[in-house]
């Protein structure tokens, strides 16, 4: 990428930044729901329509809130998560938890839940 020094700001050539075409929009919110089997998880929808997802255990959850997650004048900060994930931890090692906005592609959050499914190993 040629940068010219002498003047300020940021120049470049359109050559050089190489456009991508990203994805977006919100996608197909089943493409992540579908992969959760009604054996192993149990599926609720609230009367929000948000789902809720978790496992028979109880260490794994995932939240879809289509319009946001609903939050009071003190959690401000929930209320542009569209997914939740998290999973509990052990004794011995901490859990994780992940959350995506409203507008993040349901593909994206789909490859992440796979990664996660193919991951879980029963006891």
């Amino acid at each position: 990428m040629a940068l010219d020094a002498a003047q300020p700001g940021f120049a470049t050539r359109v050559e050089a930044l190489r456009l991508h075409s990203w994805k977006l929009s919100v996608g197909q919110p089943m493409q992540v729901i579908d992969q959760f089997t009604e054996a192993d998880f149990t599926h609720i929808v609230d009367d929000r329509a948000d789902v809720h997802i978790g496992s028979r255990d109880g260490r794994f959850y995932l939240g879809y809130f289509p319009n946001g997650r609903s939050g009071g004048a003190d959690e401000d900060w929930v209320t542009g998560e569209g997914w939740v994930i998290a999973v509990t931890g052990t004794a011995n090692v901490p859990g994780y938890r992940m959350s995506f906005g409203t507008e993040t592609p349901a593909e994206i959050i789909a490859g992440v839940v796979a990664q996660i499914l193919a991951t879980s190993r029963p006891l």
